[in-house]
């Protein structure tokens, strides 16, 4: 659906101020995500809002994504929202790197996150497929459902590590995955409590923190070190040793290692999880829309047959990704995120001063009405190549948009539909019977009593 209403002329920013009872109240019956959507709904595309001392500008129209993220986006960074984050696990790693720093990180490593340059981990997505896959033969009589989300994660983190440290599974997966799980479980808790208590206050959830981040941090900085003790030839062909062999094409410097640190946490935390919620969603989605599911089934029947499938293979299975990005639009792993005014603005006649927050509501982009037709139902032929270039570039931007678009999303593209079209090719997921998923956002999207699911062999 193409038309949509103009923006409204200049005016003054419109503004919401509920109370703190209101707030509650209804993010106890709705959930925090529920609440956001009936503000967008009620209060419209652009608007100010206030809860005691906080406050931020609540973004959903494709045309302000557009000025926020890309004709304007000198005026916008991640400064103070993203202050939580790069204290307490990303440090000045490349997604919450600001400035010169942010643009140096990304022209370095630009080159191997480019669609070419990540099908050479495709052998990897194959592999730990695979190994899934076995388990889950092995499994087949149990008939006990499994929270797909968990199995999910252990899929992807395996690739992750793989990917990135040439590390392998098993027992230094579970540690590490937990690790970075409980920390991010931490900063979400930070980042939604009204109060906030200091780090070094030992309470039961900063010690837990506190020992997490030493567990992570000093496996790598480990894995750094046993590197350097071998011959450069020796070292495996993996995003480390890019990142520690990689020059700054202006400075001819390498990576400092605290940004090695940094990115190789940002990297497991940020190149697991997301993808292993998209695919949990999809076969959420596939169990809740038979059709769709049967399409899918026979674009894979007729491909791959029984052979796992080659590079060449994907291009020959377009439904498959229709229905990965289908997913991606109705079930965004992060709903929303933050962008900071730098300097002042005016954002569709409305003046957005310096130091404002605003919150770039994607869930609510993707059911925008005047850009989706039906925009609740799962419908991968909104991705036939026609209907999609007919769109407003910024209707979906599950990855952000601009320049600061996620630089794994090519990455986390042909992993899911990887992954999607092996396990689809000899498997269904059924929604444990009468089970009813609360969505809701927790840092990234979840469901409040999960997603257990049962695994049929087709």
């Amino acid at each position: 659906m193409t038309a949509a209403r103009p923006l409204e002329p200049a005016r003054a920013l419109k503004e919401y101020a509920p109370s703190t009872l209101e707030v509650l109240t209804s993010i106890r019956r709705e959930g925090f995500l529920g609440w956001q959507m009936k503000v967008w709904r009620e209060q419209g595309d652009l608007v100010r809002v206030r809860m005691g001392a906080r406050e931020f500008v609540l973004v959903t129209h494709p045309e302000h994504v557009r000025h926020i993220n890309v004709t304007q986006r000198e005026h916008y960074d991640k400064a103070e929202s993203y202050d939580v984050l790069r204290e307490l696990l990303l440090g000045n790693g490349i997604v919450t790197a600001v400035g010169d720093d942010w643009r140096r990180q990304r022209k370095l490593m630009a080159p191997f996150f480019t669609p070419r340059g990540v099908e050479k981990f495709f052998p990897i997505f194959v592999s730990d497929t695979q190994e899934l896959m076995e388990r889950w033969r092995a499994q087949q009589g149990a008939r006990r459902p499994v929270e797909m989300l968990d199995e999910m994660m252990k899929v992807t983190a395996a690739v992750i590590l793989h990917s990135v440290f040439s590390t392998d599974s098993g027992e230094t997966l579970l540690r590490i995955k937990h690790s970075i799980e409980r920390m991010i479980t931490h900063i979400t808790d930070i980042q939604m409590s009204p109060v906030r208590i200091p780090q070094w206050v030992p309470t039961p959830g900063n010690l837990r923190f506190r020992r997490a981040h030493t567990l992570v941090t000093g496996y790598i900085q480990e894995l750094i070190a046993r590197r350097r003790t071998l011959p450069a030839e020796q070292w495996p062909d993996d995003l480390l040793t890019k990142l520690m062999t990689t020059r700054d094409e202006e400075t001819g410097t390498l990576m400092v290692e605290q940004l090695l640190v940094d990115n190789g946490i940002t990297m497991f935390a940020a190149g697991h999880e997301t993808t292993a919620r998209t695919l949990a969603f999809l076969w959420y989605a596939l169990s809740q829309n038979p059709e769709v599911e049967r399409r899918l089934h026979a674009e894979l029947d007729a491909v791959l047959g029984d052979a796992p499938p080659t590079i060449s293979d994907l291009k020959k299975l377009p439904y498959t990704l229709q229905v990965v990005k289908e997913v991606l639009r109705l079930y965004p792993a992060a709903p929303m995120y933050a962008r900071d005014a730098i300097a002042d603005d005016t954002l569709d006649g409305v003046h957005i001063p310096q130091g404002t927050r605003t919150i770039i509501f994607t869930y609510a982009t993707h059911r925008h009405p005047d850009f989706w037709e039906a925009p609740e139902r799962f419908d991968p032929d909104r991705w036939l190549p026609e209907r999609e270039a007919a769109r407003h570039a910024q209707a979906y931007h599950p990855f952000a948009a601009g320049p600061r678009i996620c630089l794994g999303n090519n990455f986390s593209l042909l992993e899911t539909h990887v992954m999607t079209a092996m396990l689809a090719r000899r498997f269904k997921m059924r929604l444990k019977p009468g089970h009813v998923p609360q969505f809701d956002l927790f840092g990234t999207l979840g469901s409040r009593n999960g997603l257990p699911m049962l695994i049929e062999a087709r």
